[in-house]
C-alpha cells in the first residue's frame, strides 16, 4: 500500500458496511452511488485487498473487510469523541448524536425530549435507530442507548428517562362481550391472546403479580406479533387479549376502544433509562441531551 487511506475513504467504507448497500450509504454521505463505488474500488486497489463481495443486489464485507471494520469502529468512535469534546468550547454544540432505542423508547424520546432538544440546539442532528435487540452500542457506533432500566448493561451510566411503568392486559369491549372477562391469569388459558415474539425469537411469557405472588403465563393465541403498536391494533380489532405497556394502551383506553382487565394483578417495572459508557469522554451533544432529560424529568 503506497498511500494511507484518507479519513473520507474510511468513513465511506464504514458507511457501506453498516448499510450493506452502496445506495443507502451514498444517501448518508451525500454522494452518488457510482462515485462511492469508484472510491471503494480505488481503496481496494491501493490497499491490495478485496474488501467487499459484490452482487447485483447486495454488498457485504469480505473477511478482510470485516476485520478492518471491526478495528476501525473504536478508532473512529474515539476520533468523534475527541472532536465532540473540543466542540464543547463552542457557544452551541453541533454535530450528530446517534441513539439506539427500542420502539417504545423512541416514542418516549420523540414525545418528551426531542422537540425541546432540537429547538434549543438547532445545529445538532439526531439519528435515532430503533431495534428490538439489545446491542453493544460501542461496537455499533452509537453515542447512547435507551432501554428499560432492567436491561441496561453493566459499566454504563444510566440516566432515568421515565417513571415506573405498568403492563396491562387489554381487550376490546366487543371481545369481552363475546368471550367474557378473565378474573385471574389462569383464566387466560380459555381465551385468545395476542402473543409477543421477543427479538431473540422466544415467546414472551406474560408476568403478573398480586400480594407478593408472581405468575408467568405462557399464553396461547392465533396471532403472534413483534411490535407493540401492532398488538394494540390487534386488540382493538377484537383479535384477542394483548399485554402491553400502559403508555402504549392508554390512548385506546381513553377512547373506549380497549378495556384494561386483571387490574388486581398489574405488575410495576422500572422505567426507561438513557445510558452510555462510563469509561469514555462524553460528547458535548450527549452532555446537553442528558442535561435536558434531567431538566424535563
Amino acid at each position: 500500500m503506497n498511500e494511507r487511506p484518507s479519513l473520507t475513504e474510511l468513513t465511506a467504507f464504514m458507511a457501506v458496511v453498516r448499510h450493506a448497500s452502496f445506495r443507502a450509504a451514498s444517501d448518508e454521505l451525500a454522494m452518488s452511488p457510482s462515485t462511492l463505488s469508484h472510491m471503494m474500488r480505488s481503496l481496494e486497489e491501493r490497499m491490495g485487498l478485496r474488501l467487499f463481495n459484490r452482487t447485483t443486489r447486495s454488498v457485504a464485507p469480505t473477511e478482510a473487510g470485516a476485520r478492518l471494520f471491526s478495528s476501525l469502529t473504536p478508532v473512529l468512535s474515539e476520533l468523534d469523541l475527541a472532536l465532540s469534546d473540543v466542540n464543547s468550547f463552542r457557544d452551541r454544540p453541533s454535530g450528530k448524536l446517534r441513539i439506539s432505542a427500542s420502539e417504545a423508547a423512541a416514542g418516549l424520546l420523540l414525545n418528551r425530549v426531542v422537540p425541546a432538544f432540537l429547538d434549543r440546539y438547532p445545529e445538532m442532528h439526531l439519528d435515532i435507530v430503533t431495534d428490538g435487540r439489545l446491542i453493544d452500542i460501542v461496537s455499533e457506533g452509537f453515542d447512547a442507548g435507551v432501554r428499560l432500566a432492567e436491561s441496561v448493561p453493566q459499566a454504563m451510566v444510566a440516566v432515568p428517562l421515565s417513571r415506573e411503568m405498568k403492563f396491562l392486559a387489554v381487550a376490546s369491549p366487543a371481545y369481552l362481550h363475546a368471550h367474557g372477562e378473565p378474573r385471574t391469569p389462569d383464566d387466560l388459558a380459555k381465551h385468545r391472546c395476542v402473543r409477543f415474539r421477543l427479538p431473540s425469537g422466544k415467546m414472551y411469557r406474560w408476568e403478573f403479580e398480586r400480594h407478593g405472588q408472581q405468575l408467568r403465563v405462557d399464553v396461547a393465541g392465533q396471532i403472534t406479533l413483534d411490535h407493540v403498536r401492532s398488538m394494540v391494533d390487534a386488540a382493538i380489532k377484537g383479535l384477542g387479549i394483548a399485554y402491553v405497556t400502559s403508555d402504549a394502551a392508554q390512548p385506546a383506553i381513553d377512547q373506549g376502544l380497549l378495556v384494561p382487565i386483571l387490574l388486581d394483578w398489574v405488575p410495576t417495572f422500572a422505567g426507561h433509562c438513557l445510558y452510555f459508557p462510563s469509561h469514555r469522554l462524553v460528547p458535548a451533544g450527549l452532555r446537553v441531551f442528558v442535561d435536558l432529560i434531567k431538566e424535563l424529568r
